[in-house]
């Protein structure tokens, strides 16, 4: 049986670009979401220590799953195996997803 591929998801968070490595992901029920499950940590053998690995590991330690809203995925690939977690303060040159704009209200007439 083949082994299930793993996912680099890029996230924009509150001012950082987080890659995170998941098993599962697919469309949410809840609209404007992706969710993402399994979550795959390197090897925590490794001699150097990263704060930003350590943080993400924290943050998502006993997470069953996660709701990540649309406009902050700003990359999706299929990946051969995972790689480390990283959390970089953005430079403020990333662009969220377009929002949708309300329409303007129908004149009744």
């Amino acid at each position: 049986m083949a082994a299930k591929p793993i996912y680099r998801v890029v996230v924009h968070q509150q001012g950082e670009i987080w890659d995170l490595y998941v098993r599962e992901i697919f469309q949410s029920e809840l609209w404007g979401f992706i969710e993402v499950e399994e979550f795959v940590f390197d090897d925590a053998s490794r001699v150097v220590v990263d704060p930003a690995t350590e943080k993400l590991q924290r943050t998502f330690e006993g997470v069953k799953r996660s709701y990540l809203p649309l406009n902050a995925i700003v990359r999706i690939d299929e990946v051969e195996r995972e790689g480390p977690l990283k959390a970089v303060k953005s430079d403020a040159r990333v662009a969220e997803f377009p929002r949708p704009f309300p329409l303007p209200p129908r004149s009744e007439g």
